[in-house]
């Protein structure tokens, strides 16, 4: 499973860095998620200068795509050209997006009926059709969401438990927890997650 975990200039470390580091612990499992953006590097909100993995054009093969946050995400939105290279297929792909990521799947057609944000992002989705919702996953067949910085820990799982289901996503998430809390952390995450899995596409799902 090829993962494609957009990070552009600006790019919240949380977001982009706990999920690659989630879902590569699953890579004798076939999992490989993979920074991908514009140019040979990026640059993340606190000025951490990161090697590109994979261009923009990997995510139009990627099995997964996970749009994550940043404090140029408006500015990444009304680029026409950048946004132009985003070919996504919910219908073959998993598609995710944490806090304004939220944004790049509204831009695109493909922000579900339901969803989840940051508080930040929520004034901006407030006139779609979308109701947001206080939870910090939400799924709507293969288009999840997640509100919060350390959600991206959700967000990993829920893709790793649609792969490898929920015991083996969860056994990887509790390895990464705090000492002492990983029983705590796994039925918190399994709470959250589960849920999450099997929940249909509606024809008229997006807005």
């Amino acid at each position: 499973m090829q993962i494609a975990i957009v990070t552009l200039d600006g790019f919240n470390e949380l977001d982009s860095f706990v999920a690659l580091s989630i879902l590569n612990r699953a890579k004798a499992d076939g999992v490989c998620a993979e920074i991908t953006s514009i140019g040979t590097s990026v640059t993340s909100m606190n000025g951490v200068e990161v090697k590109t993995q994979q261009p923009l054009s990997f995510c139009t093969k990627a099995d997964v795509v996970l749009f994550g946050s940043g404090i140029h995400t408006l500015d990444h939105i009304g680029n026409a050209d950048l946004m132009a290279q985003f070919d996504l297929d919910p219908s073959r792909q998993m598609i995710g997006a944490q806090c304004s990521g939220a944004l790049f799947l509204h831009k695109l057609g493909l922000l579900p009926a339901i969803a989840t944000t940051d508080s930040k992002t929520r004034p901006y989705l407030a006139r779609t059709n979308t109701v947001l919702e206080d939870r910090p996953l939400v799924a709507q067949g293969n288009i999840v969401t997640s509100g919060g910085c350390l959600s991206s820990q959700y967000l990993a799982g829920w893709v790793l438990a649609r792969k490898l289901g929920i015991d083996k996503a969860l056994a990887i998430l509790e390895y990464v927890a705090p000492v002492g809390q990983k029983s705590l952390f796994g039925k918190q995450a399994r709470d959250v997650i589960t849920p999450q899995l099997d929940v249909p596409a509606k024809r008229a799902l997006y807005c």
